[in-house]
């Protein structure tokens, strides 16, 4: 199932924005994980499925003739392959651009998306600096540094919408505990991300 909507992704996004989703999704994955082996799902938490596939498609609207108003036409982008999304799941994608959809984060899928959006770029930006350009050498604390020392650095990453992770009233995690999640799930696609 999850196919189709890599190959919609692959013909509607361009390749920086295809690796971004691909990134996320794997982040998604991770945090999913992390919470449910340490018992904090609630019954109302999504299940992994729409934490992924959100990842996965929060931005096949981010392309003509949808950008203007993305991304607020996830489901015209899917209808154009025949695909369509619950409302669990749109929920999810629309929490990770609350500005622009006007709707806030509400459980952990949402908070984890809307946290770890801009993170992917910047982790990927530590690694093109590597000169493996590997993810594998990548290291926590030289992302860490990057973030928290290096404001230019990856400019546009938006540390605040990422440390927000940190509120108790979202994610409740420490943002070393976050950005590691992260880091470690998008090692374990790296190939796919061509890092």
């Amino acid at each position: 199932m999850e196919e189709k909507y890599k190959q919609a992704l692959e013909k509607q996004l361009d390749i920086k924005i295809f690796t971004h989703s691909l990134a996320l999704e794997a982040c998604m994955s991770g945090l999913f994980d992390y919470f449910q082996k340490n018992g904090l799902l609630s019954p109302q938490d999504p299940p992994k499925e729409d934490w992924q596939l959100a990842g996965l498609i929060h931005d096949i609207d981010y392309s003509e003739p949808y950008k203007e108003d993305h991304p607020n036409k996830t489901k015209e982008a899917l209808a154009k392959y025949d695909l369509d999304i619950s409302d669990s799941i749109h929920s999810i994608i629309k929490a990770h651009a609350p500005e622009l959809t006007g709707y806030q984060p509400k459980n952990k899928a949402e908070w984890s998306i809307f946290c770890a959006d801009s993170l992917t770029g910047l982790i990927m930006a530590v690694a093109y600096v590597y000169p493996s350009k590997k993810l594998a050498d990548v290291q926590l604390s030289s992302v860490m540094k990057r973030f928290l020392k290096e404001p230019k650095f990856a400019a546009g990453t938006r540390r605040d919408e990422v440390a927000m992770c940190a509120n108790p009233e979202g994610l409740n995690l420490p943002l070393e505990t976050f950005v590691s999640i992260c880091l470690d799930s998008m090692k374990s696609v790296a190939p796919s991300l061509s890092l």
